[in-house]
């Protein structure tokens, strides 16, 4: 029975060559074996479909003559016993590269995937103040760096590069491999180049052609104002660098000290202030040691224990301005009086007070 090979890869008959070529790479992804949604008979006619339309030549002819011209399978095995044959894919101007089909499913092969450098921790600690405010702090690092003296080039400075004999100015290593369905070829960056083509004609002394060196860098981090402890800062592509690759991240996590006598909640800073029973009772003026300084406050006849007074804006900034700076009020009960003070409250208490 003939197969609809536009059908098997989900394409219109007038679809065009990158438009097949989309469609047999998601459905080589869907398919392979050694995914959990694997079905390898279904891999062998998405593959079997894409040697056929892939080929400008083939695909004419299997527009005309069906799947009964030369070109195609033919009969009941498609695979002739023997496993389908990948070089045709070679053929006809087509390329196949297995690695556009492995790295969209984390299989390596990579071509078109960048390498990335290792990530760096650190640690860094700040004052109270300092989480609340923001402040810049600078470290210093050995770590892998771009090679300063060749700028990354790995190449001496003032000589000239060549051409890679390893790809022959490519980039690009062709592999023919065997496999269980037969031979097909792969595509690889070259490693001796990193798939650039050329070569330093003669290498940079300091990194040895590396394009990379260890080095001590001096690195500013601007720490925002409100901070909190155990947040991370992250600095994009400050981490390891590598050969013609992406550097890795630096993630900075905080460790923000706490105050004696004021505390943190979200924007909101606040302390505890001691009152003496007769400036709770008659009102008074305290000061108060905030951030920002001492301010003076006015404490209200008959304030209440535990009643809150707010200080406008002075509390931790934000993006919207400051929050506020809280004061709880601690009406502070003497244990011992003298007689006369006793006396006192005994007349207060007459009042009914």
């Amino acid at each position: 029975m003939s197969k609809d090979y536009y059908t098997i890869l989900g394409v219109e008959k007038g679809a065009s060559k990158d438009d097949v070529k989309k469609a047999f790479r998601k459905k080589a992804s869907q398919y392979h074996p050694d995914k959990k949604t694997g079905d390898e008979e279904k891999y062998k006619e998405v593959t079997e479909a894409y040697a056929v339309l892939g080929d400008e030549k083939k695909k004419a002819e299997y527009d005309t003559y069906g799947q009964s011209f030369n070109g195609a399978a033919g009969g009941g095995n498609p695979f002739g016993g023997g496993g389908f044959d990948f070089s045709g894919f070679q053929q006809g101007g087509v390329e196949f590269d297995i690695n556009d089909i492995f790295s969209q499913f984390g299989f390596g092969g990579g071509g078109q995937r960048q390498q990335r450098g290792r990530d760096v921790s650190i640690d860094i600690n700040l004052k109270f103040d300092e989480a609340v405010f923001g402040i810049t702090r600078k470290v210093l690092l050995t770590k892998n760096n771009e090679c300063r003296t060749c700028t990354g080039t790995g190449a001496k400075p003032g000589t000239e590069t060549k051409t890679c004999n390893t790809c022959s100015g490519q980039g690009k290593i062709h592999e023919q491999r065997q496999s269980v369905m037969g031979s097909f070829s792969t595509v690889r960056e070259c490693s001796m180049c990193h798939g650039k083509g050329k070569i330093p004609s003669e290498k940079c002394g300091n990194c040895a052609g590396a394009g990379v060196a260890r080095a001590e860098e001096e690195i500013q981090i601007k720490i925002p104002a409100g901070i909190q402890n155990g947040e991370v800062i992250r600095l994009t592509a400050r981490g390891e660098a590598i050969p013609n690759g992406q550097p890795g991240d630096l993630y900075i996590k905080i460790h923000a000290d706490s105050h004696a006598t004021i505390r943190r909640e979200g924007n909101t800073l606040s302390t505890t202030l001691p009152v003496k029973l007769t400036d709770a009772l008659l009102g008074s003026t305290y000061s108060v040691e905030t951030l920002d300084g001492s301010i003076d406050i006015k404490i209200p006849a008959g304030v209440n224990h535990g009643e809150l007074i707010r200080i406008k804006n002075k509390g931790v900034p934000g993006d919207y301005g400051r929050g506020d700076f809280m004061v709880k009020v601690s009406v502070e009960t003497p244990k011992k009086l003298s007689r006369k003070a006793k006396k006192l409250v005994e007349e207060l208490k007459g009042e009914g007070i």
